[in-house]
């Protein structure tokens, strides 16, 4: 990789920075004017992570932390959703049984 862009394996010239489609996300890049397309490694990796844990569902027990009560988040299901110790998210009741999280960064 150069500072401006990054050698194309196919045809030799630099491939330049851009933004690209992975799996349906937009993602950092790189693309060529030979038409190939590399993408940003930890980026893809990411999105690949978020589509394995997408079809999953998690059990999680309800803890409780002085008077305030805690839901762990599976280290699996905070990787593919870039959470971090610290984050502030955002709650919101959806229906009597059913709870949404988002994280404040994104």
């Amino acid at each position: 990789m150069t500072i401006n862009g990054m050698k194309c394996t196919s045809c030799g010239k630099i491939a330049q920075p851009d933004r690209l489609r992975f799996q349906g996300i937009e993602i950092d890049g790189w693309r060529c004017n030979c038409g190939e397309d590399y993408f940003d490694p930890e980026q893809a990796q990411r999105i690949l992570l978020l589509n394995k844990v997408r079809s999953k569902e998690y059990e999680v027990t309800i803890g409780q932390i002085r008077s305030n009560l805690i839901i762990r988040i599976p280290t699996e299901l905070a990787e593919a959703l870039d959470f971090h110790k610290g984050e502030k998210v955002h709650l919101k009741a959806e229906s009597e049984n059913s709870l949404h999280v988002e994280a404040s960064s994104l």
